[in-house]
């Protein structure tokens, strides 16, 4: 190995040495006793609980997001293609019935209708839903909510 290469390979691993230096000393969690002027957090803070921009976390957390939102997207059809539709345009189906379908699809269902909950897009009864317990709990997928459905399958 000749000299030129081998001081660019010093060079370069001292450079990649000093920017881990610099995101310690701005991470609040480092450990690392050189990082005396630590970030203090803020809840205030536009950026508290979020990834720093353009890492691996942010984009690690924006594709979770999206397998979220195609799994709750996914849900509402099955909500839609097994429910009863109802005079207000909303189609309504029974805990135990969806659970019944859709344990075979997914063992998220409930964290999935909790999701979908929060984003108005279906309605139930109580904060939990427990199976036995909750088994005739009617659940409602939102007229509003077919508006962001892909059109049904003929024959489901």
């Amino acid at each position: 190995m000749s000299e030129k290469n081998l001081t660019a390979k010093v060079s370069f691993w001292k450079q990649q040495e000093e920017e881990h230096k610099q995101k310690q000393l701005i991470n609040p969690f480092s450990s690392w006793e050189g990082a005396s002027h630590r970030q203090t957090l803020s809840k205030e803070d536009e950026h508290y609980g979020r990834p720093v921009e353009g890492s691996k976390t942010e984009f690690r957390g924006k594709m979770a997001g999206e397998m979220v939102s195609h799994e709750i997207i996914e849900l509402c059809c099955v909500l839609r293609n097994l429910g009863h539709q109802q005079g207000n345009g909303n189609y309504h189906i029974t805990f135990r019935d969806l659970f019944e379908a859709y344990t075979k699809i997914s063992n998220k269902l409930v964290g999935m209708l909790m999701r979908a909950r929060k984003q108005n897009l279906v309605e139930f009864e109580g904060e939990m839903l427990w199976q036995g317990r909750d088994n005739f709990v009617v659940i409602a997928l939102l007229k509003e909510t077919l508006a962001i459905l892909p059109p049904p399958v003929p024959g489901q």
